[in-house]
């Protein structure tokens, strides 16, 4: 701040109430200082400003405009966690996690001084928009990039992968095929990883993966494929929405389920318990997530900026009737 004022020639005191928007500072004056903080790139530290001013009671969270289960989920369970905590969430919806749609949000929210911010990054294009923000800021990435070095909370997705396949291959089938989410998604390489190493450790035969998105029509076109091979005996999909598109496939071409071919998913939508047959899933635990997002964010805002804060969830393995031993 006495940097912008000293190129300003203002004193830092008229810095700070332009900073602040204070309404009695000549127009010149103000065009000036703002010229200089431009200049000079100056950001405000706001975790040292909530410490003098109080804590604002607002917590900004950056995500990506979607009806998918898992990040609605993740944000709905977010804003509870926070109102329980006596705060209110200002969320900015964007239609692309890019660098240009996640600053322009953020600049949004630190416009409008939250007292912190939360970006729900499960795609691989927000890690670069992530490097790319003040790191002055209290910020929390959830499903990020684990690569990179920003705190972040995440669902474990390679055990979500290992709990699925070894539940199959406990059932007794000789090896498990995998319909996998969209290749930049960190939630898809995960459970890829999870699904193919258990397969490694049990010297199972590793099939390719099929790629798909996130939608039962994408699930269905894979299940048409699996539903004509006869080896297939079972699947473990990275949703339950891919699951649903594939136990139709499978319906269509008289391969019951799971008498002949056994299916697992992931997420454990409120529908998986009525899908025919009732669906194996694994569930993700979002209410934790959001706690310990929460925590995290807390914790710098107190405390100061730390990079190095992790935290990861284990899901769980929900058995239901898709799974029985190969017939």
């Amino acid at each position: 701040m006495r940097d912008v004022a000293r190129l300003a020639g203002v004193s830092h005191q008229t810095v700070s109430r332009v900073l602040n928007g204070h309404p009695h500072v000549r127009e010149q004056t103000r065009l000036r200082v703002q010229a200089a903080i431009s200049e000079l790139g100056y950001r405000p530290n706001r975790a040292a400003r909530t410490l003098v001013t109080g804590r604002s009671q607002v917590l900004g969270v950056v995500a990506l405009n979607t009806t998918l289960y898992g990040p609605a989920s993740l944000l709905s369970a977010f804003e509870l966690a926070a109102a329980e905590a006596g705060f209110a969430v200002s969320v900015g919806s964007v239609r692309n996690l890019d660098r240009t749609s996640i600053t322009a949000v953020v600049e949004r929210h630190l416009a409008h001084r939250v007292a912190g911010i939360v970006v729900i990054a499960p795609v691989e294009s927000a890690g670069e928009a992530l490097e790319c923000l003040p790191t002055d800021i209290p910020l929390v990435t959830v499903d990020g990039d684990p690569r990179r070095p920003v705190p972040l909370v995440t669902i474990d997705q390679v055990e979500g992968g290992r709990l699925a396949t070894r539940h199959l291959l406990d059932a007794g089938h000789r090896t498990v095929w995998h319909v996998s989410g969209p290749a930049d998604w960190f939630d898809s390489a995960g459970r890829i990883v999870g699904w193919r190493e258990t397969l490694q450790a049990a010297g199972a035969e590793i099939p390719p993966v099929l790629q798909a998105d996130w939608s039962a029509a994408s699930g269905y076109r894979c299940g048409q494929m699996l539903a004509r091979t006869p080896e297939v005996t079972a699947i473990f999909t990275a949703n339950d929405d891919l699951a649903l598109g594939v136990l139709h496939a499978l319906h269509e071409h008289g391969r019951r389920v799971p008498e002949q071919v056994s299916v697992v998913g992931f997420d454990d939508v409120p529908d998986a318990a009525y899908f025919i047959p009732p669906l194996t899933t694994v569930r993700p635990d979002f209410d934790t997530v959001a706690e310990a997002s929460l925590d995290l964010l807390l914790a710098q805002i107190d405390a100061g900026v730390d990079h190095r804060l992790r935290r990861t969830v284990s899901p769980t393995l929900i058995t239901r009737d898709s799974v029985a031993p190969p017939g």
